[in-house]
């Protein structure tokens, strides 16, 4: 690494006094690229949720295991008990990290403050997601949610990270969650501490203190490992993923399921034809991607919207196929002159935006234009930011928006489709309408048996597959390292959980 690298990780971890020099007995030093900026994190307020998730400070009513399937986790069970009521029965003995009892009280007067527009646990998104009419409770033990309208997905919902069950704060624990960790302190943009919780019930916490230090270059991450003064990197450097764990250190990598895919313009230009778009994505070799963008570790062709082999994904294998590809093109009318296609007289050209926040999508935009211009379509790439790439597509000023969303951020398939290719959806910027699928989601929302919900998925994924409604690329594969030692722990694939109690060193 150079010099000023090297410089910039000191500067980084000279930052603050909390920071070790070297990783310390009963510690795990963690680094990641961002740290909230508040001195004291409200877990439902924003994405603060997912670092009080993933360090065990807070917990939620629901959980989503490992392969994306939804359990209860405070709640004993929950039940509906009429198409706009549930009721979550608690499980007995659970205490706040003061020592109180959870109750369904407490449950209410954590959640209520997520719709109260004043409160510093307003959370728009996750009050658009809960939808509630109202919530109250049935004794000690019970709490009754009533929606505005019936929502198969509340369930899921409910293990939003922002939804932290919380005793009320006090100077001694400000954020007063559950979990197997105690919060200690938050440095803005730096450090989030946390240490063990003695009496957490499920079992004593294999660290004695969890520090989440922020150091945003990923070369800077890197170095620190090496250097012996963090224990764990989430997000390390794919290049440098395999000679890393030739020197002892281990390697976690699994596909999540955030999705890197394009959004089309399907209201305006050669993307409104599904045909064409069908051409693209045949023209697309995933495979190569992951190699050349992400060191063959960093990700999993995509064929459809959620990782194989998890949840709700359909079977639907990527397709790389430059022949078809080019048959399509002539079925769309285009016409190959002098190696280049034609369509209406000009030469076909596909504008494609991204931003650059991930580092893998500049990349990934730039090997597409290669694999389009090696079949004779010619296509032009833009970088900017997220706000100006998805205005050029709503103005119909581009034609494909690379971009990087998590599928199943709370385990149900439904959120994110609404929201990006519904014909009212809030993300659809691309202009996507197709009724059939409009109703899909609909009757996916208000269907209740999982059978027929899995069912209904699966046509959605179909009709996306066969109208290139959007093109899947790959499923980011989350690369991680540890010293020697670590156990208790696996890559997540929704990113939001990290530390559980049994997650320790062992020597």
């Amino acid at each position: 690494m150079s010099f000023m690298t090297r410089l910039a990780a000191a500067a980084i971890l000279s930052l603050s006094t909390a920071l070790p020099v070297v990783a310390q007995e009963g510690t795990l030093n963690i680094s990641v690229g961002f740290i909230s900026s508040d001195p004291v994190p409200d877990p439902r307020a924003g994405y603060n949720g997912w670092m009080s998730n993933q360090t065990g400070v807070t917990e939620t009513l629901m959980g989503i295991d490992y392969e994306l399937n939804l359990y209860p986790r405070l709640a004993e069970t929950i039940e509906q008990a009429a198409p706009t009521t549930w009721r979550i029965t608690l499980r007995d003995g659970l205490a706040f990290h003061d020592g109180t009892p959870v109750t369904a009280q407490s449950v209410v007067d954590a959640i209520t403050p997520i719709s109260v527009e004043d409160h510093p646990g307003y959370n728009a998104r996750i009050a658009n997601l809960l939808d509630l009419a109202s919530i109250s409770t049935d004794g000690d033990t019970v709490v009754v949610f009533e929606t505005n309208s019936p929502n198969a997905a509340f369930p899921w919902t409910l293990s939003e990270p922002g939804i932290a069950i919380l005793g009320a704060a006090s100077q001694g624990f400000p954020i007063n969650g559950t979990g197997p960790y105690v919060f200690q302190e938050a440095i803005p943009d730096q450090l989030y501490r946390v240490a063990a919780n003695g009496d957490y019930r499920l079992g004593a916490p294999g660290f004695e203190e969890v520090r989440v230090v922020g150091i945003p270059d990923p070369g800077a991450s890197a170095l620190a490992f090496e250097a012996g003064e963090v224990d764990m990197v989430i997000n390390y450097p794919e290049t440098d993923f395999a000679r890393i764990q030739e020197t002892g250190a281990l390697g976690f990598a699994a596909p999540t399921a955030r999705l890197y895919f394009y959004t089309v313009n399907a209201a305006s230009g050669p993307m409104a034809n599904p045909l064409i778009r069908r051409a693209v994505s045949a023209a697309i070799d995933r495979e190569g991607i992951v190699q050349a963008a992400l060191s063959g570790v960093g990700g999993v062709p995509a064929g459809t919207v959620y990782p194989a082999g998890m949840g709700w994904a359909a079977d639907i294998d990527p397709v790389y196929d430059p022949a078809l590809a080019e048959d399509l093109l002539a079925q769309a009318g285009a016409v190959k002159e002098g190696g280049t296609w034609m369509l209406d007289g000009a030469p076909l050209e596909i504008n494609i935006v991204t931003y650059s926040s991930r580092a893998a999508l500049p990349p990934t935009a730039e090997l597409t234009q290669a694999f389009l211009q090696a079949i004779g379509v010619t296509a032009k790439i833009s970088v900017g930011e997220y706000g100006a790439s998805n205005d050029a597509i709503a103005a119909g000023d581009a034609d494909m928006f690379l971009q990087a969303w998590v599928t199943t951020p709370q385990g149900d398939p439904g959120a994110v489709l609404e929201t990006l290719l519904k014909s009212t959806g809030g993300s659809n910027a691309g202009g996507y309408n197709n009724p059939d699928l409009d109703q899909l989601l609909a009757d996916g929302r208000t269907t209740f048996d999982q059978k027929a919900r899995t069912a209904i998925y699966d046509q959605v994924q179909q009709i996306i597959a066969a109208d290139a409604a959007m093109i899947p690329v790959f499923h980011v594969s989350q690369t991680n390292v540890a010293r020697a030692g670590l156990t208790g722990y696996a890559v997540h694939p929704t990113e939001t959980y990290w530390i559980t109690h049994e997650t320790k060193l062992t020597e």
